[in-house]
């Protein structure tokens, strides 16, 4: 009998990064846990801690879904434009003024580099 997902819920990849330093301290990473944890160290991102706030202020102010709010996160838009192309896929119309209120959102918030 194989593994069952009973849930499955998309997380930020600060979250994602912080948990596999954690592991690496005491366990050693395969290669898909190397390969991921490389590719995250390359980017700008939030702190967890911002992740989070950004992420809160997303789904109460604007009603963004989760998932959607989890990759504005992960993306950092810098303009409408990079939002355009995140919601390009969404079934959800957004309008222009509620981009503009994405990126101010966005922009109280520090990016570490």
């Amino acid at each position: 009998m194989g593994k069952k997902i009973i849930e499955s819920e998309p997380i930020q990849s600060v979250k994602v990064k912080e948990a596999l330093e954690e592991f690496s301290q005491e366990n050693e990473l395969n290669y898909e846990q190397n390969i991921t944890l490389n590719h995250l160290s390359r980017f700008k991102r939030y702190s967890v801690e911002d992740s989070e706030k950004i992420i809160s202020e997303l789904k109460d102010k604007i009603g963004l879904r989760h998932k959607v709010a989890v990759r504005i996160v992960d993306l950092i838009p810098q303009d409408l434009s990079d939002l355009r192309l995140i919601f390009a896929k969404e079934a959800t119309h957004i309008e222009k003024e509620q981009m503009e209120d994405i990126l101010e959102i966005l922009d109280q918030y520090t990016i570490i580099e």
